[in-house]
């Protein structure tokens, strides 16, 4: 097994890894992804005229839980209490935009918490849209930025999406 997988001990089976030793930073990761509809859909949702509510505010406010929940979900990942977690969804054109960002003092990075409130986002846009619209995608779930911690800070490079 490589040195380099930190979930894996020599033998090659699956560990949590072991943080206690860490020192306690300021931790940030923001996470994105973007939730393709059609033009008709988009409308719907901007509109607020589907049956199970507004779009938007169930998909932040489910966003929030999932990453609350990262550690029942993700089977290596240690359980967090966040500082902060925020989601910021934009209707484009073509879709839906979202942005997580989660906070935490200690001693293991958020990035799963943001890429996890993003995805549950997207998957509640998706759930929620389902009937008006067959051919929804959703598309790159990625980690814009995370700063804490003994690696120290990663940004993302711009792409397309990210600089409309």
């Amino acid at each position: 097994m490589s040195d380099t997988l930190s979930h894996f001990d020599r033998d090659g089976r699956p560990h949590m890894v072991d943080v206690g030793a860490k020192q306690e930073t300021n931790r940030t990761a923001i996470a994105a992804g973007f939730v393709r509809l059609n033009a008709e859909s988009v409308e719907i949702v901007r509109a607020q005229k589907l049956k199970k509510g507004d779009v938007l505010a169930i998909a932040e406010l489910a966003g929030i839980m999932g990453a609350k929940h990262t550690s029942t979900l993700i089977p290596l990942c240690h359980p967090l209490g966040l500082d902060h977690v925020s989601l910021r969804l934009s209707l484009q054109d073509d879709g839906i935009s979202i942005e997580a960002e989660c906070r935490i003092t200690g001693k293991t990075g958020v990035e799963m918490e943001a890429l996890t409130a993003v995805s549950v986002a997207a998957l509640t846009i998706y759930d929620m849209c389902k009937a008006v619209d067959k051919a929804i995608t959703i598309e790159q779930v990625k980690l814009l930025h995370k700063s804490g911690g003994k690696s120290g800070t990663f940004n993302a490079a711009p792409t397309a999406l990210s600089q409309e």
